[in-house]
């Protein structure tokens, strides 16, 4: 019986390091299998309505703010003399009440014939003349918004990939990860483990119950972020297993604020209206942080409530986008940037005041995306760009340690003892891991400060292989991909801006972290968004992948969008109706307009 337990004891590192390569394989995957479910198609766009001109062009309105105008960019482009570039926008809202904004309030437009200078609401029929171009609005019917629904779901149902199955992939990186870490640890260190590793796998298969039972058919970004978390996980087991259970409770409290926000964001005008109390609320978080934080690491971003810590930080990062994307209520007033511009300031500032220079860095990567999306101007960008190189120039100067580290940036084995000391230990792990890792046990990198936040990606290296590592990297730049694909066919600019936003966010703090470690950018001290252990992060990250999961397009994909107007399983059983033609044709509404070809528009009554 001794011999049977050495030999099992003498086979196990090899038996560790064939899992660690399973591992590997699986991981690879899940993100196939995502890969191929979220860009194996393209989704048809959204009708929403139409517009009909004079000469007979038509143009569909596939988003929820269509702009009229000279420039090419219009969503309807009426390329005459009289018509400035941007002369006027059709608007919905998620009630479907259609109104048309007069941009160039000079001239304003003409609705029936009489003059609008301010926002009229629009109904089927209505003629709208800009600069003396005449054209016709059409909402689409009920019927021709189940038919597009019918269209979509059927082209998605046969391309499907089952997201059970790839749920069950995750499953068993999970169970591989588990073993990695439970057959290596101390016997006391044993029940968190299992404990943690078990709970994520009940809280997958919660939450993609919860997705079943409303009727939701899109679960590949909640399955890579459950990837990411299960990582985390393994890297938390082999340095901190008592803090597993904390991380398990954050992961609960991250899905739920990732449930309610997505339910919020259903509702374009509360989403809108939250935006006050939501950036006071931000803005009196930090300034309590200002005055009152606890400093760790040299940054004063911590506030302690007895037991309890959080940064603030990580939770403003909801609020800084909600506040920046919810500008639709005054959608053309140039007020609504000097806001957002005076709002990401006053974050800004006191992230410097805090000494959290790499969030201050994130938050103004976001800005600047915010900025654009809303003004297109790139010489306005520019100048913010130059004024902020001046301002770390500024802080470079009072600041000698973030100096220190820009000069170790690049150099970091000529300090190898001193400021580049977690750089250089970071790269060396992940040399001696290899492709897939010398496994937990083995594994020194933990040892080294900061290692399970701001170098976790050199700890993953080193304990389960450069090929997971990448894996990480790619199950974050997955979703964000397909967000910013989604983004140019989102509803309404509200989601556009909040996705694109959050995915500029993402990936400038991905890249300082994982960049920073191995030294091919400063050290800045940032998490790996789902993996750096840390209960703000967690809860923070949970919020923002609400945000991208907002602007997925697809038939019932997400909460953030309401269902269609038939259930999956009862669309693909109906038969299409027959596209009706509007009411304000049928009642002659063009009879003194021959011109307009409306049996080509709306096909012979015959045809029916």
């Amino acid at each position: 019986m001794a011999a049977f337990f050495s030999n099992l004891a003498a086979a196990l590192p090899t038996a560790l390091w064939v899992g660690r390569i399973l591992l590997a394989a699986a991981a690879v995957w899940v993100l196939l299998r995502c890969g191929i479910s979220l860009f194996g198609n393209r989704e048809a766009p959204e009708v929403w309505g139409f517009v009909s001109l004079s000469n007979g062009a038509r143009y569909d309105l596939t988003h929820w703010e269509n702009m009229v105008g000279r420039m090419r960019s219009a969503d309807v482009r009426v390329n005459f003399p009289s018509v400035s570039r941007c002369h006027a926008a059709i608007c919905r809202d998620d009630r479907g009440q259609w109104t048309v904004y007069p941009v160039n309030h000079s001239s304003g437009v003409l609705l029936n014939g009489e003059r609008a200078l301010g926002a009229a609401s629009l109904k089927a029929g209505d003629c709208i003349a800009v600069g003396g171009v005449e054209m016709y609005f059409f909402p689409s019917t009920e019927s021709d918004e189940a038919k597009v629904a019918r269209r979509r779901v059927e082209e998605q149902q046969r391309r499907h990939t089952s997201q059970a199955g790839t749920l069950v992939l995750v499953n068993l990186c999970q169970a591989l990860l588990f073993l990695q870490v439970f057959l290596t640890a101390q016997a006391e260190d044993r029940l968190p483990i299992g404990v943690a590793f078990g709970g994520l796998v009940l809280l997958s298969w919660i939450l993609y119950g919860v997705y079943r039972a409303a009727q939701r058919s899109a679960y590949e970004l909640e399955s890579l972020v459950f990837l990411l978390i299960s990582v985390g996980a393994a890297v938390t087991a082999a340095y901190d297993p008592g803090s597993l259970y904390k991380l398990l409770i954050t992961v609960v409290m991250g899905m739920v604020l990732f449930l309610i926000m997505s339910g919020v964001l259903r509702d374009l005008h509360l989403s809108i209206r939250a935006r006050w109390p939501v950036a006071i609320a931000a803005g009196a978080l930090l300034a309590f942080n200002v005055v009152l934080g606890e400093r760790i690491f040299g940054a004063k971003n911590w506030i302690s409530i007895g037991p309890l810590s959080f940064q603030p930080s990580e939770l403003v990062k909801i609020a800084f986008i909600l506040a920046g994307a919810a500008t639709l209520d005054r959608l053309f007033a140039k007020r609504n940037l000097i806001f957002t511009i005076l709002f990401s300031a006053y974050c800004v500032g006191c992230l410097a005041l805090m000494s959290d220079f790499g969030t201050a860095l994130i938050f103004f990567v976001a800005f600047l995306c915010i900025a654009f999306l809303r003004t297109g101007d790139l010489p306005s960008i520019a100048m913010m760009v130059a004024a902020a190189a001046f301002g770390c120039g500024i802080i470079l100067r009072f600041k000698p340690y973030i100096a220190d580290r820009f000069a170790a940036w690049r150099h970091a084995w000529d300090y190898a003892q001193d400021i580049g000391y977690q750089q250089t230990r970071t790269m060396s792990a992940m040399a001696s891991g290899g492709l897939f890792g010398v496994g937990p046990k083995d594994g020194w990198l933990k040892y080294v400060g900061a290692a399970n936040t701001d170098l976790v990606f050199g700890v993953v290296g080193e304990e389960f292989g450069f090929l997971l590592a990448l894996c990480c990297v790619a199950a974050l730049v997955i979703p964000i991909v397909f967000t910013l694909r989604c983004a140019a066919a989102a509803r309404s600019s509200f989601y556009t801006i909040l996705s694109c936003a959050t995915a500029a966010m993402l990936v400038c703090q991905m890249a300082l972290n994982v960049l920073g470690a191995v030294d091919l950018l400063p050290l800045t001290g940032v998490t790996f968004p789902f993996v750096s252990m840390g209960g703000s992060s967690m809860i923070s990250c949970w919020g923002l992948m609400a945000y991208l999961k907002a602007a997925d397009t697809r038939q019932n994909a997400s909460f953030a969008l309401r269902l269609s107007k038939l259930a999956p399983q009862q669309q693909k059983k109906a038969a299409p109706p027959p596209k009706a033609r509007p009411k304000a044709a049928q009642e002659g509404f063009f009879a003194d307009r021959p011109d307009i070809p409306v049996d080509e528009i709306f096909g012979k009554e015959e045809d029916k």
